[in-house]
């Protein structure tokens, strides 16, 4: 089976993956406006459950452990976005360095190999001297991004790398002896890569969405090496294997154990809809919601308008090089020779934005991914300081002119704006973040509910499944959506179709006149509460209303 991608192979450069999650409408009114939750009867024979319904302001690591305090080196963090600092200070003395609240072990999960001679974080194995001696233990185990996402269905559509199911996510704890009640779980890019950053991300939505906490979290910010280039730590932290997962029998850990409701990090495509407004030219300002589109400016803008690495033009840099833009001239399509098809990702039918959207190339987040550059200054692939992601959200651009844009179409031309200072991001607003399958998106994720504290959603299902929801044809000569299905995205989009049919992959389609999208949430939410999959989902033919505003 071909596997679904997030990158892009222009100029021998690798934009990897990106996309957002779901969520159930009925049950997500209160999710939204506040913390909540209630008993659910499993029956005669089954103690009820009571689960509280987080919102997505519950869920930010400035909310949930206010203790941090962020920096622009991320030393002082005991969540979140950590510093080497932080991991050497845990690994060396780990029962006095633990942070409050964490009575369990350290895990570290490396969602890749690092560079030559800093493969694995150097596991520490238990102290038999010490009585309690598991607490001691810092496993360091590989767990790659493929682990993290699966294929699954809304309803009314099957859609690639979305959010693990209940069973899976299971799975993932009793593989690598986890317990998310006790355990602190820290996230390793390994080797220096924007797509292990990405894979970072996936891992921490995945056990996050599931219920474990934002204080038993954190994502190690740059590579393995880079934590000895940058003086963290030294050559002797590092080994050249990990540890052997102990693969507990299925049961001895469970999600079941966190009794929260997180699915509020998950927007679905019924979300969206109600969200997106319907002129080309529409604005979200003022509405309570920010939509970040994590993709090049060429794919948000279908071709109009160049980035970095997507094809020669004037005045085209690499981003990551200093003083050089990362954005090319216009482009008149009447003139260019550029062939737009060449960024279209996964056989789509379309490409360009849902209306309202805002874009920023999720590279300008992070420093020193690029190659030549890391080449130069020893890599590392950290996310810049909270100020400078703050500056990105709020509108602003940094020093060569790279910024939140907007772009539709007028008449016969493609106009792309600078949102400006100010015209970003919001104060109180929900940020909701995609990209192709909402792999890029987990960096301005971390970036904005992770770093500065914003609610965060995830539209899971990004725009792999946005651009199929079309009434457009498909290699066979189907449309892939009929004309009346209330599930068409297009009529909320600003795009260019593929130049060919034939170019375009078919999709499966469970049901073009669902009621709602909210199947696999109804499912998550039953996983843990098993009287919940009685709970009926919103009826009605067209997408259901937003239940967080705007």
């Amino acid at each position: 089976m071909k596997k679904f991608q997030d990158y892009n192979q222009q100029g021998g450069r690798f934009l990897r993956r990106c996309a957002i999650p779901m969520l159930l409408m009925g049950s997500l009114l209160a999710g939204c406006g506040g913390g909540g939750g209630g008993d659910t009867n499993h029956g005669s024979t089954i103690a009820p459950v009571s689960l509280k319904i987080n919102a997505p302001a519950d869920l930010t690591n400035v909310t949930s452990n206010p203790a941090d305090t962020t920096t622009a080196t991320y030393n002082n963090n005991t969540s979140g976005l950590i510093s080497g600092v932080v991991l050497k200070r845990w690994k060396d003395n780990w029962l006095a360095q633990r942070p409050a609240g964490i009575t369990g072990k350290l895990v570290i999960l490396q969602v890749a190999a690092g560079e030559a001679g800093f493969v694995y974080f150097q596991p520490i194995t238990p102290n038999p001297a010490v009585t309690n001696a598991a607490p001691t233990n810092a496993p360091v185990y590989l767990a790659a991004s493929a682990e993290w996402v699966m294929t699954r269905n809304n309803g009314v559509i099957s859609t690639p790398s979305l959010v693990l199911d209940g069973p899976s996510i299971d799975a993932e704890l009793n593989k690598y002896g986890i317990d998310p009640v006790n355990d602190m779980i820290v996230i390793a890019q390994g080797a220096a890569s924007s797509a292990n950053v990405m894979s970072q991300g996936r891992a921490w939505l995945a056990l996050h969405y599931w219920g474990v906490p934002t204080n038993h979290l954190a994502l190690l910010n740059g590579s393995n090496q880079w934590q000895v280039t940058s003086g963290a730590m030294t050559a002797a932290d590092f080994a050249a294997a990990g540890s052997t997962p102990p693969a507990l029998p299925a049961g001895t850990y469970t999600v079941k154990s966190l009794l929260v409701d997180n699915t509020s990090l998950i927007a679905s495509v019924g979300d969206m809809l109600s969200i997106v407004p319907s002129s080309p030219s529409g604005s979200l300002k003022g509405t309570g919601i920010f939509i970040w589109d994590a993709r090049t400016n060429t794919q948000f803008s279908a071709g109009y308008r160049r980035e970095a690495n997507d094809g020669p033009a004037v005045g085209c840099g690499t981003i990551g090089v200093a003083g050089v833009t990362a954005y090319c001239n216009s482009i008149n399509p009447t003139v260019t020779v550029y062939d737009y098809m060449t960024s279209f990702q996964n056989s789509g039918s379309r490409q360009g934005h849902p209306n309202g959207a805002m874009d920023l190339n999720f590279l300008n987040l992070l420093n020193n991914c690029n190659p030549a550059v890391a080449a130069i200054v020893g890599g590392g692939c950290t996310f810049k300081s909270p100020s400078e992601l703050a500056n990105y959200m709020n509108g602003g651009t940094d020093a060569v002119g790279n910024g939140l844009h907007t772009g539709y179409m007028s008449g016969t031309n493609y106009v792309e704006t600078m949102v400006g200072a100010g015209n970003g991001y919001q104060p109180g607003d929900t940020a909701i973040l995609w990209c192709e399958t909402t792999f890029r998106a987990m960096i301005t994720g971390i970036a904005s509910s992770v770093v500065l504290g914003h609610p965060t959603r995830f539209y899971d299902g990004g725009m792999i499944e946005w651009s199929s929801l079309s009434n457009l044809p498909d290699s066979t000569g189907n449309m892939i959506l009929p004309a009346n299905s209330p599930w068409r995205t297009d009529v909320k989009s600003f795009f260019r179709p593929a130049s060919n049919a034939s170019l375009v992959a078919t999709r499966q389609i469970t049901n073009a006149y669902a009621s709602n999208s909210n199947a696999l949430i109804v499912l998550d939410k039953a996983y843990k509460t098993p009287a919940a999959s009685s709970t009926s989902a919103p009826s009605g033919g067209a997408a259901p209303a937003n239940p967080c505003g705007g």
